[in-house]
């Protein structure tokens, strides 16, 4: 399965599916701060905000259907910051646990260069076991640990910033 996997740039007809993806990982209370679904309407900004030549979003496909997306934003808003990227990966519950996330970190590192991208960050909760797992096999590093900044369901919860340098 996993060779057959493609990416292209997201087109606003993919929105629905993107956020349908998102909205089916907030139950699990791992994977994002937001505690209820989200809507299309409030992610046509956030859709907007990506472009192809320096910070895109992709869907990854399988056999025509989308199985996932992957997102690159600025850091810190700030020019300085420039060269470093937050990325955010999803996938269809169908899609996870297959290795598939691997390929789609794999892609988004390689493809760092022409987004002049020089260090690559993943925001993921301390309790994301296959999260923190796929980012530290690809050998990305702790960057930051913050003790209890979120709060999901009234348990507090740490967020790691896993970070690797490209160049």
């Amino acid at each position: 399965m996993i060779e057959e996997i493609t990416f292209r740039d997201a087109d606003i007809e993919d929105l629905p599916t993107i956020v349908a993806i998102y909205n089916s990982t907030i139950a699990s209370r791992k994977v994002t701060a937001d505690t209820e679904p989200v809507t299309i309407e409030e992610r046509i900004p956030w859709f907007h905000a990506h472009n192809s030549s320096k910070r895109p979003l992709w869907v990854v496909e399988y056999q025509g259907e989308i199985c996932g997306w992957v997102s690159f934003q600025s850091f810190y808003g700030r020019p300085a910051y420039d060269a470093t990227a937050e990325l955010s990966i999803y996938l269809h519950e169908k899609s996870r646990g297959k290795g598939i996330g691997k390929m789609v970190l794999q892609h988004a590192i390689n493809a760092c260069p022409l987004l002049h991208i020089q260090n690559l960050l993943g925001f993921i909760f301390a309790h994301n076991d296959a999260s923190m797992h796929l980012f530290s096999s690809l050998h990305f590093e702790q960057w930051a640990y913050l003790p209890g900044v979120a709060e999901l369901d009234g348990i507090k919860r740490d967020l790691v910033i896993m970070g690797k340098k490209l160049i």
